[in-house]
């Protein structure tokens, strides 16, 4: 729903949801030995579960299993250990959240580490061989386990201040790793502009943590398998809603269907208007939720307020993420458009849909998609943008970095240094990552000055995500280019994800007393939709 924190080198994110933007992921591996020490890793925001790992370790390896809720996919992993605490192999696979405990792994890929190269079989994609370090750490997002492997890494190498060479398995890159030992029982460690407190023993073990910049939360407790499973979402309406809701399958010219959900006005005669709503950057499912903001389910509250106003609504899990196939990792901003173009299509071949009265709401990235698809299909009666962005990506990500950096309070100097490393990184990802090469040079106001489509506009005024100001940069740049329709509306004390929120920190979301789309917001929007959609219906 915002724009990646994966890109900002971010841990956890409840600031934004984030990638499973991963180069590689890879097979099951087999379940370990009786020896050594098991446990389990849960990583918390508030009292939300973000993230859950078990784990068993003897001095040879490590094999583990990850469920990342947030960002609604499963790993597992094994891994073969050196002497000095550096690996050897990595062997991971990764599913859906929503994939059956017997389906086959979405992408796996087994990793063998030698001097400074990484040689990654991957399937699918082939055999790569990836510059990297010796040395070297894998690390694989949010993994605590791993996060402990880098600290025995630093251990080794001695001191109190040492870097450590990382390899990420998403993007397929090394960084270097600063890690600080605090005192008898604390390391922290940074990573890109994200500082992570460990409390740790003498040997290098963690036994617990936190991510002040984003006030997550990791605990230990004892191995239990149970904790890893992750709950299929429940798309079904309220048993007194005055709406149906459908399960649906779209089919996409590239051979993949998208699964959805379709709400529409229970007893509406003849054809009722609709709209496709289009998620925000990282995988989303078709709620767009945030499972670290308990509660959070913006597109289903957007459903239930458009249904009831007589506006059927087509709501999607992104490709590659949920029930939908495809595959996200490869693809961009465009390929995305091209999505909704498909979902538009299946629309206007429904016969109780008039394909005359269709319209987009897009949220974040979504409000970089909208546009680019009413550019090409004047078609659309409506397109509302909400929290859409003006800027391109690097001066978004150059922002987002300097707000969490800046939460450290470091140094002016420090924090420029901090800041010019953050955006190498981000320099160095974008080589290997389609989405956010095309990310960081794509300018939203240009494909505003072609759009003639009437356009909503909706922003918080304390959203820092993508900043108030962005708002009134998109309106000048739809009237520039001569469009006679648009509305621009601002909401005092709401935030990115249009709750009532005071300060707008995204790191504070999770614990926000009132975690959904204000009331008013979803008035407004509507009323907006209900005037330009029913204008012009058919007789029954």
């Amino acid at each position: 729903m915002s724009l990646r924190a994966g890109a900002a080198l971010a841990l956890a994110l409840v600031v934004c949801a984030t990638a499973s933007h991963a180069a590689f992921a890879s097979v099951a591996v087999a379940h370990a030995a009786t020896a050594g020490e098991s446990g389990t890793f849960v990583v918390l925001s508030g009292s939300d579960t973000v993230a859950v790992e078990i784990f068993h370790r003897d001095a040879a390896s490590i094999e583990g299993q990850l469920a990342f809720r947030l960002a609604g996919v499963r790993y597992r992993y094994a891994m073969k250990l050196r002497p000095d605490a550096s690996s050897s192999n990595l062997e991971e696979s990764v599913w859906r959240a929503a994939d059956s405990a017997n389906a086959a792994p979405v992408v796996h890929a087994t990793v063998t580490f030698r001097g400074d190269s990484a040689i990654a079989d991957v399937i699918p994609g082939g055999l790569q061989r990836i510059a990297s370090a010796p040395g070297v750490v894998p690390f694989i997002n949010p993994s605590v386990v791993m996060m402990e492997r880098i600290v025995r890494r630093a251990r080794v190498l001695g001191g109190d201040s040492v870097s450590v060479p990382v390899f990420l398995p998403s993007g397929g890159r090394t960084l270097s790793v600063m890690v600080r030992r605090i005192g008898a029982d604390s390391t922290s460690i940074d990573l890109g502009s994200v500082q992570i407190r460990l409390a740790t023993d003498a040997a290098g073990s963690v036994r617990g943590g936190s991510v002040p910049s984003q006030r997550l939360t990791i605990v230990r407790a004892g191995y239990d398998e149970r904790a890893i499973a992750v709950a299929k979402p429940d798309y079904s309406v309220p048993p007194d809603a005055p709406y149906t809701g459908e399960a649906v399958r779209v089919s996409t010219p590239e051979r993949f269907t998208l699964a959805g959900t379709l709400t529409r006005p229970r007893g509406a005669k003849g054809r009722v208007p609709a709209v496709v709503t289009i998620t925000g950057s990282g995988a989303e499912d078709r709620d767009e939720a945030l499972p670290g903001v308990r509660g959070y389910r913006p597109f289903r509250q957007i459903a239930d307020a458009l249904a009831r106003n007589g506006i059927a609504v087509l709501r999607l899990d992104d490709r590659g993420f949920g029930e939908s196939g495809g595959e996200f990792s490869n693809a961009t901003t465009l390929d995305f458009a091209n999505d909704i173009r498909a979902a538009l299509a299946w629309l206007r071949a429904r016969p109780d849909i008039d394909g005359a009265r269709l319209a987009l709401v897009g949220h974040s990235e979504g409000g970089l998609i909208a546009p680019l698809v009413a550019e090409t299909d004047p078609r659309l009666r409506a397109i509302a943008l909400m929290a859409g962005p003006s800027r391109n990506g690097r001066r978004i990500l150059e922002y987002q970095n300097g707000q969490m950096i800046d939460a450290r309070h470091p140094a002016p100097t420090v924090r420029d240094s901090m800041l010019r490393g953050a955006m190498k990184q981000v320099d160095s990802l974008a080589t290997l990552q389609p989405w956010l090469k095309f990310f960081l040079g794509y300018d939203p106001l240009a494909t505003a000055k072609s759009v003639r489509t009437p356009v909503l506009i909706l922003q918080g005024a304390t959203d820092r995500q993508v900043t108030a100001d962005q708002a009134s940069e998109l309106e000048s740049a739809f009237r520039d280019g001569g469009n006679k329709d648009v509305t621009m509306k601002l909401f005092a004390n709401a935030n990115h994800l249009f709750a009532n929120d005071p300060s707008g920190d995204p790191a504070g979301y999770a614990s926000l007393p009132e975690r959904a789309i204000r009331a008013d917001v979803l008035e407004v929007l509507a009323g907006w939709l209900g005037k330009k959609l029913k204008q012009g219906a058919a007789a029954p």
